[in-house]
């Protein structure tokens, strides 16, 4: 009788002779974690935020306010982001959007909740795609960040309340004067659930009314300058959503920050 090694065998020793190349250095990943993409070295250099503005998160400028939230939606209460957009961290965020490595968003949510506090109560939401991107990658990778972080957090996600309006051009493509117009109205939401709708008296018209609507949380790959984020909070702001988080795994380096 001919012995076929199990499963797990197999893929151990599929692993040991082909070992994964690291997505950001094209080394071989490192033991005792074989099936991961990115290998320790590169996490090290991977460099978390701390400390900014308590809105932003953005370091604050030597004098005055900060001038990446001074202009946003009032709804939109805080954002955060988990690294800095560096080398290593560029590469991740490259592989997932158009490698077709979707289960880099695993790492996405484990270095989003390394960097950023748990919520109590929220609904995540994915920054949608338009439908000739979302075809073109075979998926969304905010959606893939999404629910990866959700699973890690045990928070629901959903895609029904959010979406993108019209076709948008790529923000990677134009410059960061250009981002607040390009996605000014890009995005149509979904009016939060009341169910006062069916409600048959005053009083428990009132009952109803009176319970928390639950706070949003939006979900993306790359902070630039905020524009997105802005933009998708003034259509959830204006569809009734009345607290607005964000969340992303990657913020672009600031210009007063690469010349130190």
């Amino acid at each position: 009788m001919i012995h076929i090694p199990a499963v797990s065998t197999l893929h151990a020793l599929e692993r040991f002779l082909l070992p994964n190349a690291c997505v950001a250095c094209a080394r071989p990943v490192d033991q005792p974690d074989p099936d991961a993409l990115v290998c320790s070295r590169c996490r090290w250099r991977m460099k978390l935020l701390a400390g900014g503005c308590p809105r932003c998160g953005q370091p604050l400028p030597p004098i005055g306010p900060c001038r990446v939230c001074a202009s946003w939606p009032p709804a939109l209460r805080w954002a955060r982001s988990a690294m800095w957009l560096g080398p290593e961290a560029r590469a991740v965020v490259h592989q997932l959007k158009y490698g077709g490595l979707s289960r880099l968003a695993t790492l996405a949510a484990d270095m989003i909740a390394r960097s950023v506090s748990r919520p109590s109560d929220a609904l995540l939401l994915p920054i949608p795609l338009t439908a000739m991107r979302q075809r073109h990658r075979g998926y969304n990778q905010a959606a893939t960040i999404a629910r990866a972080l959700g699973r890690r957090w045990s928070l629901p996600v959903t895609e029904r309340v959010l979406r993108r309006h019209g076709q948008s051009t790529s923000q990677t493509r134009i410059t960061a004067g250009a981002r607040g117009t390009n996605v000014a109205g890009a995005f149509l939401a979904i009016a939060p659930p009341t169910g006062r709708e069916n409600v048959p008296s005053a009083e428990a018209r009132a009952a109803v009314a009176a319970i928390k609507v639950p706070a949003v949380i939006i979900v993306d790959d790359v902070f630039t300058t905020g524009a997105t984020i802005a933009s998708a909070a003034a259509a959830l702001a204006e569809a009734g959503w009345p607290e607005i988080g964000a969340i992303t795994l990657a913020r672009a380096v600031p210009i007063e920050l690469r010349l130190t």
